[in-house]
């Protein structure tokens, strides 16, 4: 998004239509994605990853929404945002470095029914041989992994991340369907896990402030996705509609075609400045990151709606039918604007920011 490194994003967003375009209609591995260089690309490069920023991350966000893809990028960008935030340690650096090299996979259950806002879904308290683990985080996108993250409060109230292996006994992760067959989506369940001590990683200070910034990277990918799949449609429909014909002309030449086709436009054109100052905020780890992904994530998701809407309109009939395209495009917007909080919730959160 920034454009310092303009010419690097366009290299980037090349490849990354590229790659996509080969992998359409199926689930891209997590090992194409790591050869590609993506889920390395917040590694620091000691780990063996690219030591760039969320900037970079956003690109492919945006991609992915724009080819509407099956990945497991969401999980993965939302562990290297919750690793990263952790002091450098054995256990931390070797998750980095097995996320890096797509050698392992990485989920961190934070709940996407928007319910929850920052709220630490698990927590933890003592036990003879460690720690106890126990909670349940609700609609986890790419739970399944070979290691969860749970976010955890201990029992003094700090906000800690529980590394469990996906085959701990009394942890379940249930598959939970959703409307979009592109996302996958689960339920993290906690029944008195048993945890050592070394995998109970701790922030550094004050450990609410990366969890707010977890948040608010969540709410940004998202908005970015959103943002691919309006830009993808509208795309898609002006090239419709210069193509169908309709009493000797093309539709396109129709005022009211115009007409919609430029609010289309116009939508696009503010959510991507809403999501541009959202990734700055995430990528500079500013204060008011938070504020920034809640007004991006609000509008974006909700205009995505819209714009898949008038896309399939302006398809006419065709615009319903399976070989069309159109209605899974639909599908991940849908989605999209339930995931990490409803648009009015965001604006809830964003009102009470403005509150004296």
């Amino acid at each position: 998004m920034s454009t310092d490194f303009a010419d690097l994003h366009d290299e980037l967003r090349s490849v990354a239509v590229g790659l996509l375009e080969k992998e359409t209609g199926a689930t891209v591995p997590v090992s194409l994605l790591a050869r590609a260089g993506w889920t390395g690309l917040e590694v620091p490069d000691h780990l063996g990853g690219a030591g760039a920023t969320f900037c970079e991350t956003a690109v492919i966000c945006e991609e992915i929404g724009r080819a509407a893809a099956s990945t497991g990028y969401f999980g993965g960008l939302l562990a290297v945002g919750a690793l990263t935030a952790l002091p450098p340690g054995a256990v931390r650096d070797g998750l980095l470095s097995g996320i890096a090299e797509g050698t392992s996979t990485v989920s961190v259950a934070l709940s996407a029914d928007g319910n929850g806002g920052t709220a630490l879904p698990f927590g933890i308290t003592p036990a003879s041989a460690g720690w106890r683990a126990a909670g349940r985080a609700r609609f986890v996108v790419d739970a399944t992994a070979d290691q969860v993250l749970l976010l955890a409060e201990d029992p003094a109230g700090n906000p800690v991340i529980v590394v469990v292996p996906a085959d701990t006994a009394g942890l379940t992760v249930q598959p939970q369907p959703v409307v979009d067959e592109t996302r996958s989506l689960a339920e993290v369940l906690a029944d008195d896990v048993a945890v050592g001590a070394a995998a109970v990683l701790r922030f550094p200070d004050d450990g609410h402030a990366p969890v707010r910034a977890l948040s608010a990277r969540a709410d940004t990918a998202i908005a970015c996705d959103s943002l691919g799949i309006a830009e993808a449609m509208l795309a898609r429909t002006v090239a419709y509609v210069g193509v169908r014909e309709q009493f000797g002309r093309p539709i396109g030449s129709f005022q009211a075609v115009k007409h919609a086709c430029a609010d289309m436009l116009v939508l696009i054109s503010v959510g991507r400045q809403l999501v541009r100052s959202a990734v700055d905020g995430v990528a500079e780890q500013r204060d008011d990151g938070g504020l920034a992904a809640s007004k991006a994530k609000a509008y974006t998701t909700e205009a995505a709606v819209e714009i898949v809407g008038r896309a399939m309109q302006l398809h006419g009939g065709i615009g319903y039918t399976w070989e069309s395209g159109v209605h899974g495009y639909l599908k991940r917007a849908t989605l999209n604007r339930a995931l990490f909080g409803s648009p009015a919730t965001h604006r809830r959160r964003i009102a009470q920011q403005y509150r004296v």
